[in-house]
């Protein structure tokens, strides 16, 4: 039974439920207005100089499939950016939310202009069918020298739209799905237009930023936003190559940057092709469950080498135990045990570490450990809430909820349900997937396995 329960409790909470084991346990819920979040309050990094400089030469001068880049290359003189088609009037509010910060945070010249005026980054909203017929594994995209999905269709194969061939940025377009969640547009929003102004590339040792592949941080960071300033920096120019840049880097960052102060550059650390390959065939829809497991173990174990203290092998570890879920939830367990266990060892993943606690929490709860459950979410609650992650705030809710339920705290529970909801329609959005969620969460309580009213 306690195998069963596990089963239960991980599966639902990743998506993975099923008509069976998400049995509708709840009356029908009235959903409270949509909740979203105020003023931005990134953390400064906390990272040096030196190691600062290091990201910032491979996240500008290599792309995601490590083909090396020629040149900078950014946008020059004042940047004008604009919806191109309807976009929600949520999309509009979070567009300008990021446009002002990237004014304050990283000092850039940018505006939204409307009507017919051209802009140098067009967004434009699309189905999510169509993003996938061209980019089956991507939410969004940009691309370099065009402006609409007509011209990009036309022009996929042009080499004059390659990345490599850039020598100015004069004109992007941003490829955003209109019929997702408010959260996932957001998400898109913040990752392709810094795309867009500057770094291509994306490294998983980058715990502290959008730039990574692990998907962790959903809206730009402190360290986003001092890498955009580097790249716009007036002591760096288009077309420089990667020695110019190394040689002005120093006394860039350690004006912009003081507290990291230092006069040399990280050593390299290149990204293990193998260990990169495993997690790609580990974190696939499209591979079968059994050599995804097969993969996320052989990410594991070369993680490994990169010590016990490394995120990446934290990550590794986290994967594991998600494409466990349902096969072995002994593993599943193990997996994100060991990887909460170095998330919380480290300074710069806490919401790595929330995303972890969850699954933690909500095994606590199926196990009748409702103290445990309320304890390990408040711990994660305030960073979640920083990272303006409104889903895994919404789940987190939830099974706060359900445990204050659990111990007798009813009102407290349904001003706390209520929270989640609001956070739901924004991390979420659909209606029938909002219910279906907050089901999942009372179908793995204790009060649903007695069988007495929930």
């Amino acid at each position: 039974m306690a195998r069963l329960t596990l089963i239960l409790v991980l599966a639902v909470l990743v998506g993975c439920s099923t008509p069976e084991t998400a049995r509708r346990v709840t009356p029908e819920i009235s959903l409270p207005p949509m909740r979203v979040f105020g003023p931005a309050t990134p953390t400064p990094t906390r990272k040096s100089n030196d190691v600062i400089a290091r990201d910032y030469l491979d996240l500008v001068f290599e792309l995601e499939s490590g083909t090396p880049l020629p040149r900078l290359t950014r946008f020059e003189g004042p940047i004008t950016i604009k919806f191109t088609g309807p976009a929600p009037e949520i999309a509009q509010r979070d567009l300008e939310r990021l446009l002002d910060r990237l004014r304050r945070e990283a000092r850039l010249p940018i505006r939204q202009v409307g009507g017919d005026a051209p802009a140098s980054i067009n967004l434009v909203p699309v189905k999510r069918s169509q993003i996938q017929r061209v980019a089956p594994t991507a939410a969004c995209f940009v691309r370099p020298n065009v402006a609409s999905w007509k011209e990009f269709t036309a022009s996929r194969n042009d080499p004059r739209n390659s990345w490599v061939n850039l020598v100015v940025r004069d004109k992007m377009a941003i490829f955003l799905p209109n019929d997702v969640s408010p959260q996932e547009m957001r998400d898109c929003l913040h990752e392709e237009i810094a795309q867009a102004l500057g770094p291509a590339n994306d490294i998983y040792r980058l715990n502290d930023s959008v730039f990574n592949d692990d998907n962790f941080h959903t809206v730009l960071t402190g360290f986003d936003m001092l890498i955009l300033r580097v790249h716009y920096s007036s002591a760096l120019q288009n077309g420089m190559t990667k020695n110019e840049v190394t040689a002005r880097l120093p006394r860039i960052l350690n004006r912009l940057n003081p507290r990291g102060f230092s006069n040399r550059i990280a050593t390299p650390d290149p990204i293990d092709v193998r260990w990169k390959g495993a997690i790609l065939v580990a974190t696939s829809p499209k591979q079968s469950k059994s050599r995804r497991r097969a993969a996320a173990k052989q990410a594991v174990k070369l993680a490994e080498k990169l010590g016990s203290n490394d995120s990446r092998l934290a990550f590794s570890n986290y994967v594991l135990g998600r494409v466990s879920l349902g096969d072995d939830p002994i593993a599943a367990l193990k997996g994100f045990l060991t990887a909460g266990k170095i998330y919380r060892s480290r300074e710069d993943t806490a919401i790595q570490e929330a995303h972890v606690a969850l699954q933690i929490a909500a095994f606590q709860l199926s196990a009748d450990q409702a103290d445990d459950a309320l304890r390990i979410v408040d711990r994660s609650l305030n960073a979640v809430r920083q990272a303006e992650h409104a889903a895994l705030l919404s789940l987190m809710l939830l099974v706060k909820a359900e445990a204050l339920a659990v111990l007798g705290r009813l009102d407290q529970s349904a001003k706390v349900q209520q929270e989640a909801l609001a956070w739901a329609r924004y991390g979420f959005g659909d209606e029938g997937e909002i219910r279906a969620r907050a089901d999942e969460i009372v179908a793995i309580s204790p009060r649903a396995n007695q069988g007495g009213p929930v």
